[in-house]
């Protein structure tokens, strides 16, 4: 075997090693700035021939202008959006959180708009963030396959057999932590917004941080789980249950969880819901 193959073998073995650990993104060995690179102005863009507006052309509607900084605030813009393509431009556009100079992608969510289920996660995660969609990692996977389990599936046309999925944040945490409750009260009005938009039937929360933060409590999901409750914003039956990720680290509660897919499954084929 040549020098140069030996160099390939090591180099692929050191990789898959390095994968093996759990590294998922190259650094370099000299640190970049990147906020200072955000920072940067950008150049100026010349519009191509076929872009150029017509001289008679009627302009279009111009942006209002923001002389008060109260029209930029969470809650203002995601009032102002009257879809769920203008709540997304508008998360999108929010400059109002680090976390969005941290991440590679925008996670709005996937799924069929007016499913009668929707499924509120926490954040994007590594699998995420590269996506561009929530829960597509071995956590979303084990999500899918539940949903299949009652019937329910992110890729149904119709929406009595589909479900639709959000995050509370839009952005990853670096490292995947925990969002900050700051950080969740941030774009607590945005996820309000978009169950509105959504126009489901039936929430439900998986994990601490959405389910603290959609019922404005403290109390944890292990005491929350399988019980009922209204959605103070919107009135909605909203049921808690437990993150995938968490059943991955925690499969004897995987039968708690089955419960509340039953629970979930019962409701949709028209049990009555009793609240908490």
């Amino acid at each position: 075997m040549t020098d140069a193959s030996n160099l390939t073998r090591d180099l692929l073995d050191a990789l898959a090693w390095q994968i093996e650990l759990g590294a998922d993104e190259a650094i370099a060995e000299t640190p970049a700035d990147r906020f200072a690179e955000s920072a940067a102005p950008a150049a100026p863009r010349v519009p191509d021939a076929a872009a150029r507006v017509a001289p008679d052309a009627r302009p279009g509607p111009e942006a209002k202008p923001r002389g008060d900084e109260e029209e930029a605030t969470p809650a203002a813009l995601a009032r102002a959006a009257e879809t769920l393509e203008e709540l997304a431009e508008a998360m999108r556009g929010f400059e109002g959180s680090p976390l969005k100079r941290g991440a590679r992608s925008f996670v709005f969510a996937d799924g069929v708009p007016g499913a009668r289920v929707m499924v509120i996660g926490e954040a994007p995660g590594g699998d995420e963030d590269r996506v561009g969609r929530p829960f597509v990692g071995r956590a979303g996977q084990l999500r899918d396959r539940m949903l299949a389990a009652i019937g329910l599936s992110r890729d149904a046309p119709a929406p009595e057999e589909a479900a639709y999925i959000a995050n509370i944040l839009p952005w990853r945490p670096p490292g995947n932590r925990t969002p900050s409750p700051e950080e969740v009260a941030l774009f607590l009005p945005f996820i309000e917004r978009h169950i509105e938009l959504a126009k489901p039937d039936f929430i439900l929360s998986v994990g601490n941080t959405p389910t603290k933060a959609l019922l404005d409590t403290t109390t944890g999901i292990k005491r929350l789980r399988g019980r009922w409750v209204r959605h103070a914003a919107t009135g909605l039956p909203l049921l808690p249950s437990f993150h995938p990720a968490y059943l991955l680290r925690s499969p004897a509660d995987k039968r708690l969880a089955w419960r509340d897919l039953l629970a979930l499954r019962a409701a949709l084929e028209g049990a009555a819901v009793v609240l908490d």
